[in-house]
């Protein structure tokens, strides 16, 4: 049994999944990747990873979706959910947050922030992540509101 850290990777596009799976295995991660919302939900249940790196435009199932699935899954609820996407709008970024992601990390980004930001995620304790989740929604409420 290894001892690294499964990373699940949700994106419909290729080229971001062999972006994030190269970079996230030179860090030492497991990659387990999914193309779809459905297929993230089964490779959810089946595999159980540390994370789920998570994108919002995909078929089937889009990521909003994936994450309340997960989010309402008593077995599933303590994964992390990192929001990997394009909607860079602070409704976006408001809903993300509001339906528990642990981080937003919008495109473009930087392949080699991925590692940090998933350690970042996978070594905050739950109730610290709840905080600062809060902190944040706060935040954006008041700047939508200004």
């Amino acid at each position: 049994m290894s001892d690294r850290r499964t990373v699940l990777v949700v994106d419909d596009e290729p080229d971001v999944l062999l972006l994030c799976r190269v970079n996230l295995e030179f860090e030492g991660y497991e990659v387990i990747e999914a193309a779809d919302g459905e297929e993230a939900m089964e490779q959810v249940r089946t595999h159980r990873p540390d994370v789920v790196l998570l994108d919002v435009m995909m078929p089937k199932m889009d990521g909003w979706q994936v994450l309340s699935a997960i989010k309402e899954d008593d077995e599933l609820s303590s994964i992390p959910v990192v929001m990997l996407t394009a909607k860079v709008q602070d409704q976006d970024q408001i809903r993300g947050w509001s339906q528990g992601a642990a981080d937003y990390i919008t495109k473009p980004f930087s392949p080699l922030a991925l590692s940090q930001v998933l350690q970042d995620v996978l070594e905050t304790d739950p109730e610290e992540e709840a905080r600062r989740r809060q902190m944040i929604l706060e935040k954006l409420q008041l700047l939508r509101n200004n």
